[in-house]
C-alpha cells in the first residue's frame, strides 16, 4: 500500500517506502507492502537494545538499579541524547526510559556497551537475538539506529519485535506509551506523543528518523478485542508518517476479525555457556560431564541425536578444533551434537586410561534422576511478579520502579557489565514450543533434538553475498502519474488510498502525494520510471480512472 503524503516541493526525492500490519493476536499478515525490503530501520533499532535489556533483568543478569558505566564513545552520540557524561554512572530504569521515550542514542549506547562489554559484541547479539525471533531479514551494527554499512531490517521484522515487546515483556510494555518519563537526570518527553494522542486506541511503540531512514514508525494500537501492530518505514515527514499509519491502522481494523484464536509467540530461550552446556546433556539423558568448550558454543540442528556414551567418568572435555568449525564472520565456534559426543568420549576414554580398574567412579544407578536445570512453570514466575499492569504515567506504571527479580545489586558498579571475566554473557536459544510465559533455560530444558543455541554472529550474513540497503534519495525514478484535481484534499486524499489498494502491484515503490494548487489539490504517485507510470495509467484508464503521466 502506497499511502497519503502532504504537499512537498517535486525537487524533494521520496525515501523507500515501506509497510507491513499484522493483527497481533494472531500474527497474521493483514497488509505489506516492500515488507521484506532491507531499509534502514534508524531508531526502531532501540527496540532490540531493549529487548535485549528486559531478556537480562528477567534473567537475574543484571537489575533496574544496577549502575551503568558511560564511555566516552556512548557519550559523544549525536541527538537525540539524554546528556550522559563521560565516566558517569547511571541506574539502568533511566537508561531504558531515555532510549524507549526519548529515544536518545547515549542511553542506547550505554546499554548495548555495559551488557556485551562493547558496542560491536552487542550488536551481534542483537542479530543472534532477531534471528531467534524470526526476524529473517535484519542485521544489527549498533545499538541506536544511527546509520551504518550493514545495519538494516525490514518493516516485517520490526513489526514482529513489536509484538514480541507486548507479549514477551507486558510488565515493561507500558513505558512505550508514556508521554514523559524520569530518566534521573531529567525528564523527557516522548518522541511518539503527537500519535499517541492522536489515534484512538493507540499505546505504543517506537519512532525513528534519520536522513537515510526518512520517518519511521511502529505503532500498536487496541479496538475492541482487535490489536494490531503495524510498521511505516520511509515517511516524508513526521506528519505524513502518522497519516500513513492512521489510515494502515483504520483499514487493518476494518479488516481484522472480531473474533480471532490467539496464538502467543514461541518463547526463546536465554541460557549462560555453564546452562547450555547441561541442557545439552540433560537433553540426550546423558550424565551430567563437565563441559569446558574454548569459545562459545552453537549447537546446530540435527535430525538425529546419537546415544550418549555409557560411561560416566568425570572429565574435562574441551572439543578440539576440528570439532569446532567457525562460522563465517564470526568467532563462535558451531559445534554439532556429533561433535559434542565425540569430545565426550574422547575425554572419558582419557579419564579411564588414567584411572584404570575399580578407581573410576560408579555409573549411577538405573532410574537415579539426573540433575536437570529448574523446571519452574510459568504460573510461579508470574505469581512471583506484582499482580496487573498499573495504568497511566506513574513511575510504576512502565514496570521499572523496583526490579521484579530477588537478585542481589552487584558488589560494585562495574560489575553490571556482562562481558567482564567470569560474567554471564546472553546466549540466545531457538523457539521451542509454545507455552505461557517467557520460558528461559533455567526453567525448562528443551526437547531432545530441537536447536539448541544460535550463539551471536552464527547466522550472521554472508559477506560474499552483501545485502543492498536501500537509502532515503536512492530512487532516482523522476516519473509520476496525476489522478486528476479534486476540490478538497481529503477527496484526494482518499483516492489515492483507494488506488494504491487497488494498484499496488502496478505502482510499485511509488510514494503519493496531494499537491494544493490554484486550481485545486491534485492527487499524484510519483518516483517511479517511465515504464511504470505508463503501465499504471494503462492499468488506471481500464477502470475509467483519469491518469496522465507526469515526466522528468
Amino acid at each position: 500500500m502506497v499511502l497519503l503524503a502532504w504537499a512537498l516541493p517535486m525537487a524533494v526525492t521520496a525515501a523507500p517506502f515501506a509497510a507491513y500490519v499484522m493483527d497481533a493476536r494472531s500474527g497474521q499478515e493483514i497488509y505489506s507492502q516492500n515488507a521484506d525490503t532491507p531499509l534502514h530501520p534508524a531508531s526502531l533499532t532501540k527496540m532490540m537494545t531493549l529487548y535485549m535489556a528486559f531478556t537480562a533483568i528477567e534473567r537475574g543478569q543484571v537489575r533496574l538499579d544496577s549502575k551503568f558505566l558511560v564511555s566516552q564513545h556512548a557519550a559523544s552520540q549525536p541527538p537525540s541524547r539524554l546528556g550522559l557524561r563521560p565516566g558517569q554512572r547511571i541506574e539502568l530504569r533511566y537508561l531504558i526510559r531515555a532510549a524507549a521515550v526519548k529515544s536518545a542514542n547515549d542511553a542506547a549506547t550505554t546499554i548495548g556497551e555495559n551488557l556485551a562489554g562493547s558496542e560491536p559484541k552487542f550488536a551481534a547479539q542483537m542479530t543472534a537475538m532477531a534471528k531467534a525471533l524470526g526476524m529473517r531479514n535484519s542485521q544489527f551494527r549498533n545499538a541506536n539506529g544511527l546509520t551504518i554499512d550493514g545495519h538494516y531490517s525490514t518493516a516485517r521484522d520490526l513489526t514482529i519485535l513489536g509484538r514480541r515487546l507486548f507479549y514477551d515483556f507486558p510488565q515493561y510494555y507500558s513505558i512505550f506509551s508514556r508521554r514523559t518519563a524520569d530518566a534521573g537526570i531529567a525528564t523527557v518527553s516522548s518522541t511518539n506523543k503527537r500519535f499517541l494522542d492522536s489515534y484512538e486506541g493507540a499505546d505504543g511503540i517506537k519512532t525513528g528518523y534519520t536522513r537515510a531512514a526518512g520517518f519511521n514508525l511502529t505503532a500498536s494500537a487496541q479496538r475492541g478485542p482487535k490489536r494490531l501492530i503495524a510498521t511505516v518505514l520511509g515517511g516524508n515527514s513526521t506528519a505524513h508518517r502518522n497519516a500513513v499509519m492512521a489510515q494502515l491502522l483504520d483499514a487493518g481494523f476494518g479488516k481484522a476479525p472480531s473474533r480471532v484464536r490467539e496464538v502467543k509467540p514461541a518463547p526463546v530461550l536465554v541460557a549462560t555457556p555453564r546452562e547450555v552446556r547441561r541442557t545439552v546433556q540433560v537433553a540426550r539423558n546423558e550424565p551430567v560431564v563437565q563441559v569446558a568448550p574454548a569459545a562459545p558454543v552453537a549447537v546446530a540442528p540435527s535430525r538425529t541425536q546419537p546415544a550418549a556414551a555409557a560411561s560416566t567418568a568425570s572429565a574435562q572435555v574441551r572439543l578440539s578444533a576440528s570439532d569446532r568449525p567457525v562460522a563465517r564472520a564470526s568467532n563462535t565456534a558451531v559445534v554439532t551434537p556429533q561433535a559434542i559426543s565425540a569430545a565426550v568420549e574422547r575425554a572419558q576414554l582419557a579419564a579411564r586410561e588414567k584411572q584404570p580398574g575399580d578407581a573410576s567412579r560408579p555409573q549411577r544407578k538405573p532410574g537415579q534422576p539426573v540433575a536437570r536445570a529448574s523446571t519452574k512453570g510459568a504460573d510461579e514466575i508470574a505469581a512471583a511478579r506484582p499482580a496487573g499492569r498499573p495504568e497511566g504515567d506513574s513511575p510504576e506504571a512502565d514496570g521499572l520502579a523496583s526490579s521484579a527479580r530477588p537478585n542481589r545489586a552487584p558488589r560494585s558498579d562495574e560489575s553490571a557489565s556482562l562481558d567482564r571475566s567470569g560474567a554471564a554473557s546472553l546466549f540466545v536459544l531457538s523457539p521451542v514450543a509454545p507455552a505461557s510465559g517467557m520460558a528461559l533455560a533455567e526453567r525448562a530444558a528443551p526437547k531432545a533434538g530441537a536447536i539448541l543455541l544460535t550463539a551471536p554472529g552464527a547466522e550472521a550474513t554472508d559477506p560474499a553475498q552483501p545485502v543492498e540497503v536501500v537509502a532515503r534519495g536512492d530512487n532516482g525514478s523522476s516519473y509520476g502519474v496525476s489522478l486528476g484535481l479534486y476540490r478538497s484534499q481529503s477527496e484526494a486524499e482518499q483516492l489515492l488510498l483507494r488506488t494504491a489498494l487497488q494498484e499496488n502491484s502496478a505502482l510499485g515503490n511509488a510514494a503519493s502525494r496531494v499537491l494544493n494548487t490554484q486550481r485545486g489539490y491534485e492527487a499524484n504517485f510519483f518516483g517511479m520510471s517511465q515504464e511504470t507510470a505508463e503501465l499504471a495509467c494503462s492499468r488506471l484508464a481500464a477502470r475509467q480512472q483519469a491518469c496522465t503521466i507526469l515526466g522528468p
